[in-house]
């Protein structure tokens, strides 16, 4: 039996708890929040209330509502539902995914080209300086360059340094 009596003791507690659930939240004429559990004075225009007990509007705010729908007036905007504003944040979060990807895609090729240019100021600094430069040939043996294959590799060099600039 005392067991029954906690469940009905909890059940009356929670019971009173949504009481104190019915919170407003509101702005004053100075601007500061007031939180009450009475709604805010009929001073205070709706434009100033931040927060009422489960969404329920004012009764002015209502009749605002029925007035501007007997009406017909479209000049408001109508709210968007949760779910449409929910598909335009994945859209938004997607075309940010895809700009960042395209920004990281973009970084990744200025490094590669600002290696490859490099190592083309290397190897030009290198055929400039006249000291021998060798190669491996199909056979897998040490064959130095040429005075004409030398030629031929500076040009090479100086046209890819030229895209580099």
């Amino acid at each position: 039996m005392p067991r029954l009596q906690h469940v009905f003791v909890a059940l009356a507690l929670l019971g009173c708890t949504s009481a104190a659930m019915a919170q407003y939240v509101w702005l004053n004429e100075k601007g500061v929040k007031q939180y009450s559990d009475v709604p805010p004075p009929a001073s205070v225009p709706n434009s100033r209330i931040l927060k009422a007990p489960g969404g329920v509007p004012r009764a002015d705010n209502a009749a605002e509502t029925d007035a501007s729908a007997a009406s017909g007036d479209q000049s408001k905007p109508t709210a968007k539902s949760l779910a449409d504003q929910n598909a335009e944040f994945e859209k938004r979060r997607a075309e940010q995914a895809e700009k960042d990807k395209q920004a990281a895609e973009k970084a990744k090729q200025a490094a590669a080209r600002q290696k490859n240019c490099e190592t083309a100021r290397n190897y030009n600094r290198a055929l400039s300086s006249g000291q021998r430069i060798s190669r491996l040939n199909a056979a897998g043996e040490r064959v130095y360059l040429s005075d004409e294959e030398r030629a031929q590799e500076e040009r090479e060099a100086q046209r890819t340094l030229a895209d580099c600039k």
